[in-house]
């Protein structure tokens, strides 16, 4: 990464001075090209992945830009989390600090607004908030956008994908039309170029890092593990290696709280972070995880982000992400600050494993496929462990130094030696009572589709509408999306986007045949009325998606007609339901 002297980008001597005060004598890439755009006043879309300094990139000239004596709102700044949120305002405080009259203010929801409402009458001409509550703030009159000159969308993808499109569209609304807007994310995809089509003039583009993700000093790797027996393969890869610090991904709050659960009750260490936690949870469980005093943190993609904790070493997918791009931006989590760090990746089947294969090719590197340690490895490992550990610390004490232990250590030497035991007899006994046995450690077959060898596909190639799935059909119901190749859709993205909005496990869904403008999907025939209540109108990939129940249950074997009335396979098929 590249860095430009601060004092080279010509800042005012309040805003120098703050910068300073942080620690901060160089700029970023991002900041450096970012940072005069935005003085000049243009639009500016600029991407760029976590921890790369695009807050500072946003808050040096929105602080440099507020009108002081002023006390009307003169810049916005939306952000998709409360987390996210906060972390902006704090930076953009310390920012001010030697600008006084600038006063910096957060609105978000899980709070009480009563104190939000006084901050905003009390004269805060910089907000940085959540969209629902900024909206909420609208509606009741407590904050006014008719001052606005400049507007901040941060980490705009999640946004999107969080459903907000519609609401920063009012938000942008209600903003005079000459007014700069700026716009930060990780990803690109089609929805955020809809957005700046719309909502920004002639924008400059800044993309850092965007030829190779910075991916060098991470380990990645990934285990074929059995779908029905998850959890208990993350058990036995958590002893294998045993994380200090480690972020564990699940594409829904459901599986968050199932694995926190799961985790704790087999004596791991684990808090949960999710989107319907109250913040006072939610900054709870934060403040124990960046103290070490929580070592495992399960979270979704969203409550993670906004999370700046150096001495992650390891970044766990329980899911693959549903989006290869969010891939890239997790593992960014460890491997920071000059150190290695460890990205490990569970695959069920096949399916999943061209996923891999294509996140890969995304990444520009090698993800290395391992099978799942034995529990005798794991045995072998956490002996290797303790004995570095005893090793380290003999190294470190001085010869003939005296312990407050040595009278007690005598004891136990003398009581030993009565019963005719040596020395290392005595030691083996003791560190057998520190070990764990090999019968607490579940052991995992690996299913017959694990063994066979994977296939040199990717995703991207037209599924086989013939290929094999462990459930009966007389089990399944299949409904129709209104999506397929042609929209980019790949098997991974409808697995995750069912699973994130219905609650449904990956392993309950049956066959998915792909065609251009159609999609079939396998669902269990019990859960079906449910799964598509929660899918009247959901996402795929950014894109809005509608499913409708087959009559012909043949579908998902026969395949169907794509809507200008071609044959959408290579074989001879049915005509489905007319849309």
């Amino acid at each position: 990464m590249n860095f430009t002297p601060f004092t080279q980008l010509d800042l005012t001597e309040p805003l120098l001075r703050a910068v300073e005060d942080l620690g901060f004598t160089e700029a970023t890439e991002i900041q450096a090209q970012s940072i005069p755009l935005i003085r000049e006043g243009k639009d500016m879309i600029g991407r760029s992945q976590t921890g790369t300094g695009k807050t500072l990139a946003f808050g040096i000239p929105a602080v440099e830009s507020v009108n002081a004596s002023s006390r009307k709102v003169q810049v916005l700044v939306l952000c998709p989390t409360r987390e996210l949120a906060m972390q902006a305002c704090a930076e953009l405080r310390k920012l001010s600090r030697y600008r006084p009259g600038v006063r910096p203010e957060e609105v978000y929801g899980g709070v009480s607004m009563q104190r939000q409402v006084y901050a905003l009458q009390s004269g805060a001409n910089v907000v940085v908030g959540t969209p629902g509550r900024i909206m909420d703030h609208m509606r009741r009159g407590t904050l006014k956008l008719d001052s606005i000159h400049l507007v901040v969308l941060d980490e705009a993808d999640e946004m999107l994908s969080m459903g907000f499109k519609e609401d920063i569209e009012t938000i942008l609304s209600e903003t005079p039309a000459e007014r700069q807007t700026v716009l930060f994310s990780a990803t690109m995809p089609p929805e955020i170029l809809r957005l700046t089509h719309e909502f920004q003039h002639n924008p400059a583009m800044v993309e850092i890092d965007k030829k190779q993700p910075s991916v060098k000093a991470i380990h990645q790797m990934s285990y074929s593990v059995p779908a029905l027996r998850k959890m208990d393969a993350l058990n036995l890869l958590l002893r294998f290696h045993d994380p200090r610090l480690a972020i564990i991904f699940c594409n829904t709050k459901k599986t968050v709280d199932e694995l926190t659960e799961y985790l704790n009750r087999h004596h791991f260490k684990a808090e949960a972070l999710h989107g319907d936690m109250k913040q006072p949870q939610r900054t709870q469980v934060l403040s124990g995880f960046k103290s070490a005093r929580t070592r495992l943190l399960v979270a979704t993609d969203v409550a993670a982000r906004g999370i700046d904790v150096e001495n992650i070493d390891f970044v766990i997918n329980f899911d693959i992400p549903q989006d290869p791009e969010y891939y890239i931006h997790r593992i960014g989590r460890t491997g920071r600050a000059g150190k290695s760090g460890t990205a490990i990746t569970l695959c069920c089947g096949r399916q999943q494993q061209w996923q891999m294969n294509d996140i890969a090719k995304l990444a520009k590197s090698h993800i290395e496929q391992l099978p799942l340690p034995a529990p005798e490895e794991i045995y072998a490992m956490a002996e290797r462990r303790q004995l570095d550990r005893i090793l380290q610390i003999l190294s470190q004490r001085d010869e003939g130094a005296d312990s407050p232990c040595s009278a007690m250590a005598q004891s136990v030497l003398d009581a030993g030696t009565e019963r005719g035991m040596t020395p290392r007899d005595i030691i083996a006994l003791l560190l057998e009572q520190q070990s764990q046995p090999l019968s607490d450690l579940p052991v995992i077959l690996p299913e017959p589709l694990e063994r066979e060898r994977i296939p040199k596909r990717t995703l991207a190639q037209p599924a086989r509408s013939g290929r094999k799935r462990p459930r009966r059909d007389g089990d399944m119901s299949y409904i129709l999306l209104n999506v397929g190749r042609n929209q980019n859709i790949m098997p991974g993205n409808i697995v995750g986007a069912i699973t994130q909005y219905t609650g449904i496990s990956g392993s309950e869904i049956g066959r998915i045949d792909l065609f251009d403008e159609r999609s079939i999907v396998g669902v269990p025939s019990e859960k079906v009325d449910g799964i598509l209540e929660k899918l009247r109108s959901f996402k795929i990939c950014g894109q809005k998606a509608d499913a409708q129940l087959s009559a012909d249950s043949s579908l998902g074997r026969k395949g169907l007609w794509d809507r200008n009335g071609g044959r959408s396979g290579s074989r001879k098929l049915r005509r489905g339901p007319s849309r």
